[in-house]
């Protein structure tokens, strides 16, 4: 299961249409967007305390949190043309 920590790592993305799109890696399935990000901020924060919620009732989801959550490092961002 996730950590018992009140902070989780979110990755933010900007897509095509200028939505902000936030993920949750140690909360499988843990996915939200917005216009702004201060509307994302709030969103995600929504967003991982339902995915809570359904750990703390749901044994398939707890079984998917084992088996697929990760925290990741951030290593840096590369620019590549090809």
């Amino acid at each position: 299961m996730a950590k018992k920590s009140n902070q989780f790592k979110v990755i933010i993305e900007q897509d095509e249409d200028g939505y902000f799109v936030a993920s949750v890696p140690a909360l499988p399935g843990c996915y939200t967007q917005a216009k702004t990000l201060p509307e994302l901020k709030e969103r995600v924060r929504e967003a991982i305390l339902l995915c809570l919620e359904v750990a703390r009732i749901d044994p398939q989801y707890r079984q998917r949190l084992k088996e697929f959550s990760y925290e990741p490092s951030f290593i840096g961002l590369e620019l590549i043309k090809v």
